[in-house]
């Protein structure tokens, strides 16, 4: 009876190691980076790049380290031919989270320290996937609807790259300020699925590469990162704001999943979602459009009023991307453009004091089975 009640399915309050990266502050409904409330970053206008640093150097940059890490991942934005190639010739059908899970492996190949777990190594490492990153994603867009990639330009943040390589042309301000919040946001949530994943990979010494591919992978379920897609998914069957009550009331008589909410730390509310609803509003007062963030507010407040369930981040994330005109399918891709920063952050401090993660389980098949041989069976 002691073997079972330690039990708990999916891992639910199992703490399953320390890490100075991040912590979830339940009390408060606040996600802690390295000491800092991550929504002290949104409101005081930080750029997703000191975020990043902080992440993988444990303290905010100062101008000039900021503007050398800038200039550096600028340096290290283009990606090889082979890798190249393998997005090239992927199907147009291929979901973009299957064709990058695949990039990032084949880009270990061209990576020079890519059999080297030392701190240094890794954190090069971690760099060159987040200048990578959103250049295979967009690469792989642009082959996928039939016209050629678009190289990364010069000047231009991590925010306003991605947009402008998936588009051919310079992005609003608006959306560079949009897209920077959501990036922020996405960048580092402790031991979810796929940094917990990741750190799983890389316990048993793997490499960076091999991790990353791992978080990406668990990412890609529709019960963590691809939550977005399907929110937005059910925000189009919705349709209309008139129909928003009603709708969700049917789904929830029907036990339907409603997409976008919940969220097993934050029982009272996602402290992400303040700063990304105020990013909504602020692209639908740009583009003179409501409709999107009408129906949200509706789905809402039926889900807190009839459920006691808040909405998590990938909520207004969906709308807020559909109104800048970003592709479904990019929703989750863009999600690893941001937390491949957090991913390495978490492969590092596994690397650098490594015991193996092996949990152990309850068996509950059957016992004491006698073998019969084949020619006896029948």
């Amino acid at each position: 009876m002691a073997q079972e009640a330690a039990y708990s399915p999916g891992l639910e309050g199992v703490i399953a190691g320390e890490s100075e990266i991040s912590r979830i502050d339940v009390k408060r409904n606040r996600l802690i980076i390295r000491g800092y409330d991550l929504v002290d970053f949104t409101e005081g206008g930080a750029a997703y790049e000191e975020v990043a640093y902080l992440l993988l150097f444990g303290a905010l940059p100062t101008r000039p380290e900021l503007d050398d890490f800038t200039q550096l991942l600028g340096s290290e934005r283009q990606i090889p031919d082979p890798v190249m190639d393998i997005l090239r010739q992927a199907p147009a059908s291929a979901h973009p989270m299957s064709l990058l899970r695949t990039a990032v492996s084949a880009l270990s190949f061209h990576d020079p320290d890519a059999e080297d777990n030392s701190h240094n190594a890794n954190v090069r490492k971690a760099v060159r996937l987040l200048a990578k990153v959103p250049t295979m994603i967009m690469s792989g867009h642009r082959f996928a609807i039939g016209e050629e990639p678009v190289s990364p330009k010069d000047g231009l943040g991590h925010a306003a790259n991605l947009l402008y390589m998936m588009r051919g042309s310079d992005p609003a301000d608006y959306e560079v300020a949009a897209m920077n919040v959501s990036l922020i946001l996405y960048a580092e949530h402790g031991y979810n699925a796929s940094a917990f994943a990741a750190r799983v990979t890389a316990s048993t010494m793997s490499d960076m590469h091999a991790a990353i591919t791992t978080g990406i992978g668990t990412l890609a379920g529709p019960l963590h990162g691809g939550a977005n897609e399907q929110a937005m998914a059910m925000l189009q069957e919705i349709g209309e704001a008139s129909r928003g009550r009603q709708w969700v009331l049917d789904a929830l008589a029907e036990k339907r999943k409603i997409m976008g909410f919940g969220h097993r730390e934050y029982k009272s509310g996602d402290s992400r979602v303040p700063s990304l609803k105020q990013v909504g509003r602020d692209i639908a007062a740009a583009v003179g459009d409501t409709k999107w963030v009408e129906l949200g507010d509706i789905v809402e407040e039926t889900m807190i009023s009839e459920k006691g369930i808040f909405p998590n981040v990938d909520f207004p994330c969906a709308y807020t991307y559909y109104m800048m005109g970003i592709p479904i399918p990019l929703y989750t891709p863009i999600f690893v453009a941001s937390r491949v920063v957090g991913w390495p952050t978490h492969v590092i401090e596994q690397h650098d004091g490594n015991r193996l993660i092996r949990p152990n389980h309850i068996y509950i098949g059957p016992e004491h089975r006698a073998f019969v041989r084949l020619d006896e069976r029948g």
